[in-house]
């Protein structure tokens, strides 16, 4: 069992000390599912890049948004965010940390 709060917070305390903003670790593995907390300082941004074949964000901390071509969503502390599947990136609004769930094929 994982204590998603504790573990949001040691990454949020980690990104703060990380001198591009950011701390992810790898919590669960068991193909094909992955699932992993991103922690990113205030207006830090992961760039553009491929979604996986299936998943979700789940806000654990903070306000990120999700970037697409199809247009920008901002979600908030408890949001949970099906990934569309196109190109994406995602920008802390605020010091946020997140649980990424992928499923691959």
């Amino acid at each position: 069992m994982y204590d998603l709060n504790a573990i949001a917070e040691e990454h949020l305390v980690a990104a703060h000390a990380d001198e591009h903003g950011r701390s992810a670790n790898l919590i669960l593995r068991d193909p094909p599912l992955r699932q992993t907390v991103i922690a990113l300082t205030a207006g830090t941004t992961l760039d553009e890049h491929n979604p996986p074949p299936s998943g979700s964000l789940q806000v654990l901390r903070g306000v990120v948004k999700v970037t697409t071509a199809s247009g920008d969503v901002e979600l908030t502390m408890g949001s949970l965010y099906l990934l569309p599947p196109e190109r994406q990136g995602l920008t802390a609004v605020t010091d946020a940390a997140v649980l990424l769930t992928a499923v691959n094929d």
